[in-house]
């Protein structure tokens, strides 16, 4: 044996540094950060398109390991949560109503992706308008052009009565309350209705394809397992 090769099989193996967590961001770590444009754009408009995200969706609700009914009634409760005005909490609703309803949690939280910029529009429309008539009220259209106004006039009136506290200023609350008057709370009422209809119609349309794909899978598993179970004793016969 060589001095060479004494050493180096004497010498410790050298471990990254950070050892299994410096190894484990080195692997999960994306090698390009992607700008904020970037993950914008894939925000509105998935790589691959809508179509090959709605598939990946639909895939992997069958392949959830989880009865029909509960998997189902985990998609009623992620279609009505999309009708909500909860915007950025649609996961959180999605996942506490999918909990009272016995429903399957992980597909509650992929049907919320009901709600997208291709759906968004006609979701907020057919809310408000409907929330409008139940409460007897109307939109004001003519209040500084309409709905993207009380967008804008509702966040400068959150922003400034942020700053208020600081700045000594009095806080102002004119065009939250008007944002809650006529865009808010219309959207919640309104939205249950069409959100309860649209989430019973995917629950009796998902219902059916999940248990044929879950029946005709486990009849696939069962038919592979024979066959191995008729490949082993031929294997034995021949011993």
């Amino acid at each position: 044996m060589s001095r060479r090769f004494g050493a180096n099989a004497m010498s410790p193996r050298r471990r990254p540094e950070g050892g299994i967590k410096g190894r484990a961001r080195v692997v999960f770590k994306r090698r390009d950060a992607r700008p904020w444009w970037r993950i914008l754009k894939e925000v509105l408009w998935p790589k691959g398109g809508w179509a090959r995200a709605f598939h990946y969706v639909k895939h992997r609700l069958r392949r959830l390991p989880d009865s029909p009914h509960k998997i189902s009634r985990g998609i009623l409760v992620g279609v009505f949560t999309a009708f909500t005005p909860f915007y950025g909490l649609h996961f959180l609703v999605a996942a506490v109503g999918a909990r009272l309803l016995q429903g399957n949690i992980l597909a509650a939280l992929l049907a919320t992706f009901f709600g997208n910029p291709l759906t968004y529009v006609p979701i907020g429309v057919i809310s408000l308008q409907t929330g409008h008539f139940l409460l007897g009220t109307e939109f004001d259209k003519e209040f500084d052009d309409g709905l993207l106004a009380k967008f804008v006039g509702a966040g400068q009136d959150l922003l400034h009565n942020v700053r208020a506290p600081f700045s000594g200023e009095a806080a102002d609350w004119s065009h939250l309350s008007l944002f809650w008057d006529e865009v808010f709370f219309p959207y919640m009422v309104g939205g249950i209705i069409p959100g309860i209809v649209a989430g019973i119609i995917c629950y009796y349309m998902c219902l059916p394809v999940i248990t044929a794909y879950q029946k005709r899978r486990r009849g696939m598993i069962k038919k592979k397992l024979e066959e191995l179970r008729r490949k082993a004793a031929r294997g034995d016969q021949t011993r």
